[in-house]
């Protein structure tokens, strides 16, 4: 996995404080179980809409410019979902601005060999049907429901070393706690590039049986 956080300057997030403070709403979840010691958790996130790009062929920058575009307006019915802070962007292209909608955090990213795919989670009371259908047919929308996953948080920057480093403590636990993987590990990004690097939130999520 190549470097994440040169993409996270323009970040949705970007509301977050030098000290990670922010007021962007969380995707809700269910707590199913929690190691303090280790800073993992068990989640259960009952339903959430993702919307996303391919980060395959033309790179996570290219992916995120497309994201951005749909939130800020280039949708059916131009609307616009509002960022929470100074969204530290290079884009010149004018949007349709329409209603505005909560931003939600975390930002994911996922990347296989066949498969790399960022996605931003919508508002809670989003639905397969109100979420605002894209103009870019390389933008889709998916719903997740009842995804189990076993998280590790860990501040830093979300570098190739950190990722693996957590990601192995992880497994590990996993393991020795009695769950299964069921899945590929997925990265969340919480903050802007303004947030000093250890207050910053990163995780790693597995999807676990």
């Amino acid at each position: 996995m190549k470097l994440l956080f040169p993409l996270l300057a323009p970040l949705v997030l970007a509301g977050c404080s030098v000290f990670g403070e922010s007021k962007v709403e969380n995707a809700p979840y269910t707590l199913l179980k929690s190691d303090q010691a280790q800073k993992i958790e068990v989640r259960n996130y009952e339903s959430m809409v993702l919307v996303s790009s391919d980060m395959s062929t033309d790179g996570m920058n290219s992916a995120f410019r497309s994201l951005f575009r749909y939130i800020a307006g280039e949708n059916e019915g131009s609307t616009e979902i509002a960022m929470t802070a100074p969204v530290l962007m290079n884009e010149s292209e004018a949007v349709s601005k329409g209603t505005e909608i909560a931003m939600t955090a975390p930002v994911f990213m996922k990347e296989r060999a066949e498969q790399q795919v960022m996605s931003f989670v919508m508002p809670a009371d989003f639905t397969m049907q109100s979420t605002p259908k894209p103009i870019n047919p390389d933008i889709w929308i998916t719903e997740v429901k009842d995804y189990k996953v076993a998280v590790i948080t860990f501040s830093g920057l979300l570098s190739d070393s950190n990722v693996e480093t957590q990601t192995q403590i992880l497994n590990s636990w996993i393991t020795k706690n009695g769950y299964t993987a069921v899945g590929e590990p997925i990265n969340a990004a919480y903050n802007g590039p303004l947030t000093i690097p250890w207050f910053r939130r990163n995780e790693v999520l597995i999807e676990v049986r």
